[in-house]
């Protein structure tokens, strides 16, 4: 290859890398996030709720997070709360029994478990605890806190039959610029998609699921799988699951962000990489036409579309390694752009999407720190 053809294929792939996003981008901004929902929503239905909060070590979150669930305003007779312990030793337990000595009429239940295997199997496991007349099932974090109502407005979107998950726009408490960056650029995406059909992505923190569905369906329990494949799952049975913008999710930033973040990409690669495949082998999988548009770009944009970076700057160095004036400008011009909070959050997005990809050619990473 010509110095000339690399330096022309190293501004194609940038091209494409950072063209494709932003066009998907600003198309469903402009032309489906302010488009009304095509669902009949219900505010007056109230199904039976049952809310599974997995805990491992919890004891600084644990006691707010069940007074956060106690304030949503929803009937305390139509809750039941399912903390699923993954043997925690900070005293998680001991809090969460004073706190229903205070709330007798909240229906509590504790699953402990002796080993830990990860958040996927707590919440299967939880699941086996559920009420048979719970009508919806809600999974969140014990660190996530909700605004008011948040049980309400998600099973109002559940009334629809069409609809079968419900998941809540995501953003960080006192978090760093680039984690809000990234969520408002994923927000609008995820919301956007779902006024189209369905958002491949769901979010741990409020996730809203149709008991009946779970009882027939299940959940994926591939390797590394999680909230993240939740979605997707849902969609590929040819139902609608939507992240909306009314309910919204507060979390704080915990515990080492490189690996939080690396972990997480590793888990959305799976969900694109088995997911598809997991209802298929189960014959469970029924073709929704938007949906499958939605899920080839997201696939794209996780699965291959870092690669063309890591490409581009490879092809870049090379030119500049044989003595190229514009390969260095444009290397150049990449540094000076870091300076821009919006294009360093975005780098960095890439970066852990890499990292991810190669992490799980030897490691799946499904323990839940």
């Amino acid at each position: 290859m010509t110095l000339d053809l690399l330096l022309i294929a190293a501004v194609g792939l940038a091209v494409v890398h950072f063209g494709t996003p932003l066009a998907y981008y600003y198309y469903l901004k402009k032309w489906w996030l302010n488009k009304p929902w095509n669902i009949r929503r219900d505010p007056s239905y109230k199904p039976k709720v049952s809310i599974i909060v997995p805990t491992y070590n919890e004891v600084e979150f644990i006691w707010k997070k069940l007074n956060d669930i106690y304030a949503q305003g929803y009937p305390s007779e139509l809750i039941e709360v399912i903390i699923a312990d993954s043997g925690s030793k900070d005293g998680t337990l001991e809090v969460a029994k004073k706190w229903v000595e205070v709330h007798r009429d909240l229906n509590l239940k504790i699953v402990v478990e002796t080993e830990r295997k990860g958040k996927l199997y707590a919440l299967l496991k939880a699941l086996e605890y559920v009420s048979p007349d719970s009508d919806v099932v809600v999974f969140t974090d014990a660190d996530a806190f909700w605004e008011p109502s948040s049980i309400s407005k998600a099973v109002s979107y559940l009334a629809d039959p069409t609809v079968s998950s419900v998941t809540a726009s995501i953003y960080y408490i006192d978090g760093n610029v680039h984690e809000n960056l990234y969520r408002n650029y994923y927000n609008v995406l995820r919301v956007a998609e779902s006024k189209i059909y369905a958002t491949p992505v769901h979010n741990g923190p409020f996730l809203a699921i149709r008991a009946d569905f779970l009882r027939k369906y299940g959940l994926p329990d591939f390797p590394g799988s999680d909230d993240s494949s939740f979605g997707s799952y849902v969609a590929f049975l040819g139902l609608r699951a939507i992240q909306v913008d009314d309910i919204v999710v507060k979390e704080p930033e915990r515990g080492n962000q490189f690996h939080r973040k690396v972990r997480r990409a590793q888990h959305l690669l799976l969900s694109f990489l088995k997911t598809k495949r997991y209802a298929k082998k189960f014959g469970f999988y029924r073709r929704a036409k938007q949906f499958e548009k939605i899920w080839k770009v997201e696939w794209w944009l996780h699965v291959v579309n870092p690669w063309l970076l890591f490409a581009c700057i490879t092809l870049l160095l090379l030119g500049a390694f044989y003595g190229s004036l514009i390969a260095l400008t444009l290397l150049g011009l990449g540094l000076v752009l870091l300076m821009s909070k919006l294009y360093r959050t975005w780098i960095l997005q890439q970066l852990y999407l890499l990292i991810a990809a190669l992490r799980n050619l030897w490691t799946r990473g499904i323990v839940w720190r």
